[in-house]
């Protein structure tokens, strides 16, 4: 796949603000201060359009609406900075800030790589998504690039560093800039996200003084941890692939029968999460094989937005979730035919426990499992959620075809997120090696014969 490189760009907020902004980092921020971006490719379909009526048309539309929702969305065009005198980081945003927005052509065809249906090569997608810009005391905040695929479509790739904002806000900037580029503006029911008050995130006191404590755990060199250098990644190589897949109302349906019929307990949260996600992990366990007394950690990501007191408000600005670590198991616990009953008795009781744990005990389990990490640890960790509706947002162009988040493999995940012409099903982003890849597939499609 040849990609051709038209012009990088730089994109400001519409907005006269003359003040600079300064946001600190609150504890929900500084979790993610090491992780890898998370990265995502949209494609959209063109049912008629020239290369040059994409150019002269759709490109103008979609860079001015851009502009307009960055106005809304202010710290996106900042930087994150951590200069060696200050305790922590910080979001800066000056007046004259900018978003980098490359604009591509691609040869590839659009209808393969956009379907994600049969595995294709991690590498041939990454040429999608922009790099964000990261230096041990500055890193932007998001990066996009719009690669247009001549007379088929054309897809919106998007980097953005996990401090400035989790999933729900990322997800409302994405369906905002749709509807300003379809309709030029943004309706009241969007709650946008306005409040940058930090003082809404109220944790208890020496939260934070932890986190700094752990940041060796994620860094190269233990003995100069506090910059904003990433955490090392796993190696993207030319062998790893990936893949989309699909579990229907019907599919979901059978998890929960099955994990009804398997288990003794009848007080099993058996929501589509807790299948799902215990389907993947007794797959993915059961795909690297081998020694069953090996560790095996998984997490997913709690909303707190209504967890804390007083509650954060709906149009908040930034972080708001935590991880949930469920560590201490060994991979025996999953091999077997009660793998996937394990999986759900387990997530069940994670997920019905939120509610009466408060936060320093759910840190206290990552903060361990973090510490305590021992080698030959296999990790997954589930991004995004089925709740998020990616697949709403219509530029005018109609919507999506097709959603990836490419950061899966560097940071051990996999992706949900609900289905885009079914209520009810999901879609299940997979990135592994090849080898890897044809006995998860295997494994996966057996559970449905």
């Amino acid at each position: 796949m040849a990609l051709n490189v038209i012009k990088i760009s730089r994109v400001s907020p519409a907005t006269n603000t003359v003040e600079p902004l300064v946001l600190p980092l609150t504890f929900f921020d500084l979790l993610w201060l090491k992780l890898h971006p998370t990265e995502r490719v949209t494609f959209y379909k063109l049912t008629e359009s020239s290369r040059d009526s994409f150019f002269s048309s759709i490109l103008p539309k979609l860079e001015q609406s851009l502009s307009l929702v960055l106005s809304h969305f202010l710290p996106l065009s900042g930087h994150l900075k951590w200069n060696p005198q200050d305790p922590k980081p910080r979001i800066l945003v000056f007046p004259k800030d900018t978003v980098s927005l490359t604009v591509a052509e691609s040869d590839a065809d659009f209808s393969r790589i956009s379907t994600g249906k049969e595995p294709h090569l991690d590498t041939e997608l990454r040429t999608l998504v922009p790099l964000l810009q990261v230096s041990s005391n500055s890193a932007s905040l998001l990066s996009l690039q719009i690669t247009l695929f001549s007379n088929q479509g054309f897809s919106i790739g998007t980097s953005v560093h996990h401090v400035v904002m989790d999933g729900k806000t990322a997800s409302k900037f994405h369906q905002s800039w749709a509807h300003i580029c379809k309709h030029g503006t943004i309706p009241q029911h969007f709650d946008l996200p306005t409040v940058l008050d930090r003082t809404f995130i109220n944790v208890p006191a020496g939260l934070e003084a932890k986190i700094f404590e752990l940041l060796p755990c994620f860094s190269e060199d233990k003995d100069n941890a506090r910059t904003l250098t990433l955490r090392p990644a796993r190696e993207i190589s030319n062998d790893v692939v990936r893949v989309t897949l699909e579990l229907t109302q019907v599919n979901i349906e059978k998890l929960k029968e099955r994990a009804k019929n398997q288990s003794t307990r009848s007080d099993l949260h058996l929501s589509t999460f807790v299948v799902t996600f215990a389907y993947v992990l007794t797959c993915v366990v059961k795909t690297c094989g081998g020694n069953g007394n090996r560790p095996v950690r998984f997490m997913y990501a709690a909303d707190f937005r209504n967890r804390l007191d007083p509650p954060v408000p709906l149009t908040y600005f930034g972080n708001c979730v935590l991880p949930v670590d469920l560590n201490g198991y060994e991979a025996t616990t999953f091999l077997g035919e009660n793998g996937f009953v394990n999986g759900v008795e387990i997530l069940s009781d994670s997920v019905k426990g939120l509610g009466s744990r408060n936060i320093e005990s759910i840190w206290e389990v990552y903060e361990e499992g973090t510490k305590n990490r021992k080698l030959g640890t296999q990790i997954l960790t589930l991004t995004v959620s089925n709740q998020f509706g990616i697949y709403g947002s219509d530029f005018g162009w109609g919507r999506p075809v097709k959603t990836d988040v490419m950061s899966l493999y560097k940071n051990n995940e996999f992706s949900m997120s609900a289905r885009r012409d079914e209520i009810g099903g999901v879609e299940i982003g997979v990135s592994l090696k090849k080898c890897e890849m044809n006995v998860f597939l295997s494994l996966f499609t057996d559970g449905f014969t």
